[in-house]
């Protein structure tokens, strides 16, 4: 999107007496609100891209004399045997084909690169997720029906 289009649409946003826009182009969404709070910009943009992971912020505590500050524990280091099977998109997670059917992998069945490993269903799609490396599933990371985000991850697999 062509940043003297969005100044243009920015401008005439501003002059109306529209209180909320929303516009899709070239898989860019575009959207301006304009809000009753004096402390807030008369329009705002809001660009919808793939959801990033986040990381919560390390909040220190108030050090009082003689306390040390204590520093979480760092995460633990993957183990190199182990690869982990991360979903490509946001959707619902489901272990298996349809409600009554058995799972596509349980903890401790053996997989092959390609073979399915669950679905993840995204705007009434289903989509297959597929194991790209073989090995033994040692965890499933994720209950079924629950909502995963893009890069979440799903399934860990102990590498041959």
């Amino acid at each position: 999107m062509d940043l003297n289009y969005l100044r243009r649409l920015l401008k005439l946003f501003d002059e109306s007496t529209l209180t909320e826009l929303t516009i899709e182009e070239e898989g860019v969404t575009v959207r301006l609100s304009r809000h009753s709070s004096n402390s807030l910009p008369a329009a705002m943009i809001q660009p919808v891209a793939i959801p990033q992971p986040t990381v919560a912020p390390l909040v220190q505590q108030p050090q009082t004399p003689g306390q040390a500050i204590s520093e979480p524990p760092p995460p633990p280091s993957p183990s190199r045997n182990v690869h982990t099977i991360v979903s490509p998109i946001v959707g619902t997670f489901y272990r298996a084909p349809a409600p009554d059917a058995d799972p596509f992998v349980k903890v401790g069945d053996r997989v092959v690169s390609g073979q399915t490993l669950c679905i993840v269903e995204a705007m009434k799609l289903m989509n297959e997720i597929e194991s790209d490396v073989s090995g033994t599933v040692v965890k499933i990371l994720v209950e079924n029906g629950q909502p995963v985000e893009y890069n979440q991850p799903l399934f860990e697999i102990a590498l041959d």
